[in-house]
């Protein structure tokens, strides 16, 4: 396995099938991982829970309020019907452990666009632990039913190149709000 801070020149660097098993043997980059969902150059990621929003939020410039989150379904095998227009957020059953040289962009499985659904993601920022949260919308105008425990999105590692401040922000250790 190559060393993940010899990058060549300032190329891009995203970690391939082989690394990311090794990483996920040594260094538990990820847990409760399905080996067969690992990919050329990322992981599948699973639904664990998926949440209702109850109310509203807000973002300022020095501090915000999350809306408050009804889990409504959580059983493997059960299935969730989203709605037209519905938007719920999901937590995947894979934790990650970012160490400080990696960082990670999450993309949607193509099956959910086919399906007229999107994947609201972000970046899983060096020194994250934890489940991750996404947002998921129903952009079409038929129901979308979702088993739990299916794909929904492929998790692609990332060279950091150089020191880095890792995350301590509040949804450390995995917090869906």
């Amino acid at each position: 396995m190559t060393n993940l801070l010899e990058l060549q020149g300032d190329k891009v660097v995203v970690l391939g099938y082989e690394e990311i098993k090794e990483l996920i043997k040594s260094k538990k980059l990820l847990e409760n991982v399905d080996g067969n969902n690992i990919q050329p150059a990322g992981v599948d990621l699973r639904v664990k829970c998926i949440y209702r929003l109850k109310n509203g939020g807000y973002i300022g410039t020095k501090k915000g309020q999350n809306p408050e989150v009804e889990n409504i379904c959580n059983k493997l095998g059960n299935k969730f019907t989203l709605k037209p227009n519905e938007f719920v957020l999901v937590e995947t059953m894979e934790k990650v452990n970012m160490p400080n040289d990696l960082l990670a962009i999450i993309l949607p499985r193509s099956s959910l666009f086919r399906c007229g659904v999107s994947l609201h993601t972000a970046v899983v920022d060096p020194g994250f632990i934890g489940t991750l949260t996404f947002g998921m919308k129903n952009l079409s105008e038929h129901p979308f039913e979702i088993e739990i425990g299916s794909k929904i999105g492929q998790i692609v590692f990332e060279v950091v190149k150089g020191n880095t401040k890792l995350y301590d922000g509040k949804y450390q250790g995995g917090k869906v709000t």
